[in-house]
């Protein structure tokens, strides 16, 4: 008698709690809270900074691939305009020091190349902005990131349009099927 009444309450209290529709969900939800803080730049709708036309450094980026050889091993990091260094890679880690005969030879950039584009694609930085000009070793390094999917140009910034223009750019939120 007492496990049927557990039973039959435990059996009513999971009707009670099914999951519903998304409409039902929507239609009670007040706020929405955005957990991520790259998603306006995915979106290609954040702010890039200008920066000055005198300067040396050319500013107008979210996120830039840096290549710093030291004399004896190599640096990559994927530096943020706001936060600085957002990923790093040296050929000087232990894990990659161990796979190279030397930490700042040919091969070295290519080791660098993989592992930086593996922490880039695990991280969802896709797009980087790179200009400077390559030599040979960097040239090799470059390869390997567009071997692994990462672009090396980051996508304009997409402006909303006046009423008036006549050109109207395509909304990077909104596909075309």
């Amino acid at each position: 008698m007492f496990t049927k009444n557990v039973y039959s309450y435990l059996f009513n209290s999971i009707i009670k709690r099914q999951v519903h529709a998304n409409a039902n969900l929507i239609s009670n939800c007040v706020e929405v809270i955005n957990r991520n803080p790259r998603n306006l730049e995915r979106l290609r709708i954040a702010r890039k900074p200008q920066g000055y036309h005198l300067e040396k450094q050319f500013r107008n980026f979210w996120h830039k691939l840096q290549i710093t050889p030291h004399k004896r091993y190599v640096v990559g990091e994927v530096v943020h305009f706001q936060n600085g260094t957002v990923i790093s890679v040296s050929t000087n880690e232990w894990a990659l020091k161990k796979q190279l005969y030397r930490q700042y030879d040919s091969m070295a950039y290519i080791a660098l190349g993989k592992v930086l584009s593996l922490r880039c694609l695990e991280s969802g930085i896709c797009e980087l902005h790179f200009d400077e000009e390559p030599s040979s070793k960097v040239s090799l390094l470059l390869e390997q990131l567009k071997k692994n999917n990462i672009i090396l140009c980051e996508p304009e910034r997409y402006i909303h349009p006046y009423p008036w223009s006549l050109f109207r750019p395509e909304k990077p939120w909104e596909t075309q099927e």
